[in-house]
């Protein structure tokens, strides 16, 4: 039986992308201490949309919707797509790392979020910056296994 985590943690649980592939990709990156940061479009956020928040918990989920790993958001900040920075890329830990791989799958993912609900992706569009580490200790780590 799973343990439920004490009502003082704020956490969330979810997982990246939007396919089991790159959920499962992005979250095996996370957990090998990879990927630390990612990007979500903030106008896409629906109204009372939990938004990210610094020191809250992630219980990161691969494309099963299994825990694999938990994170601690650090940093969360809001810019422009087109002011997104080579670092920030980086940090995302997908593919080489580099600024141009990241503006290609991104480039492509944002147009079909925007797409998906009738609007165009733009250049300037709102993003949602989170910076995160993966909580080292593991410390509930066991409210996740059976």
């Amino acid at each position: 039986m799973k343990k439920k985590l004490p009502k003082d943690i704020k956490y969330e649980s979810w997982s990246f992308g939007n396919t089991k592939e790159m959920a499962d990709e992005l979250a095996e990156l996370v957990n090998c201490k990879i990927k630390t940061a990612t990007t979500s479009a903030y106008e896409l956020y629906e109204v009372g949309e939990h938004i990210p928040q610094v020191g809250e918990y992630n219980i990161i989920l691969n494309g099963s919707e299994e825990p694999v790993c938990i994170t601690q958001t650090k940093v969360v900040y809001i810019m422009p797509y087109h002011l997104i920075t080579p670092e920030h890329a980086w940090h995302e830990g997908e593919g080489d790392r580099s600024y141009r791989y990241w503006r290609e799958v991104h480039d492509r993912f944002f147009y079909e979020e925007y797409k998906l609900v009738g609007k165009i992706f733009y250049e300037q569009a709102p993003m949602l910056c989170e910076v995160f580490e993966k909580d080292l200790l593991n410390k509930f780590h066991f409210y996740l296994i059976e």
